[in-house]
């Protein structure tokens, strides 16, 4: 089979299934792989001579596009196809950038949750004592979430509903942000600066009071006349938990 051919049932292999893999386009166009890397390189550059290579921006409206469905219907209801007509692109561009719709999730929480810039802080803060890692945690969420509360309730609403296709999402937070907030932690109570008790316990206290406050801020403001600046707001809250979690704190017994 010459090289036009193979494109030719390449081409509809892709458009039936976007995410093919390199084995299943050779066996749908019956040359051997070793034949598709001998004309192509890779599947890269199969998508390439096919033209199906996403544009440079498409990344960017596919996350937005599939921002607002998932916000507008939640993720069990989002539809692939509604996402790459929503951002512009094919829908074999779509499943190049994002094989499925858990990979999608994965990346929306890496583009829009604080998650990559509270890690970042805890690694180039980690030898630091509690009382300065921790406001400081607050207030690099604070500002990454800055416009974005909205949003990210509804990312947590679908991360907390342990569906299967969140699970992916699951995995990213867990591997990535609780465990670098929870092992700081773990460090800082082996090393007698924060009272001992299970790390997770110890996030949940820190991150629920500083969700709630950033979550019901616009109404705080407009209903109940709170104009403390987010940043000292949080610094504040973060401050109580340092407070509160110091081995040597102790309520004074009547």
């Amino acid at each position: 089979m010459n090289s036009a051919a193979v494109l030719g049932a390449a081409r509809t292999v892709l458009s039936r299934n976007p995410g093919a893999s390199l084995n299943e386009v050779a066996t749908a166009t019956a040359v051997s792989r070793a034949t598709l890397y001998r004309m192509f390189g890779s599947r890269d550059g199969l998508l390439r001579m096919l033209d199906l290579a996403p544009d440079p921006g498409s990344r960017e409206r596919v996350l937005a596009a599939a921002l607002d469905l998932v916000s507008r219907d939640g993720l069990a209801k989002l539809s692939m196809d509604e996402v790459a007509a929503t951002a512009g692109v094919s829908r074999a561009s779509l499943y190049r950038l994002f094989p499925g719709k858990p990979a999608l999730f994965r990346e929306l929480l890496h583009a829009f949750s604080p998650a990559e810039s509270v890690v970042e802080t805890v690694h180039r803060l980690r030898d630091r004592p509690p009382d300065e890692v921790m406001p400081e945690i607050a207030r690099t969420a604070a500002r990454a979430l800055a416009g974005r509360v909205g949003i990210v309730r509804t990312l947590l609403f679908e991360v907390t509903s342990t569906s299967e296709e969140s699970a992916e999402g699951l995995r990213y937070v867990t591997g990535h942000l609780v465990n670098a907030i929870s092992g700081y932690l773990a460090a800082q109570m082996a090393a007698g600066r924060l009272r001992a008790m299970h790390p997770l316990l110890a996030l949940q206290a820190f991150v629920g009071p500083i969700l709630f406050h950033l979550i019901t801020r616009p109404i705080a403001a407009r209903e109940l006349g709170l104009e403390i600046p987010v940043e000292e707001a949080v610094t504040t809250l973060a401050e109580t938990w340092v407070h509160a979690m110091r081995p040597n704190n102790r309520e004074v017994e009547q």
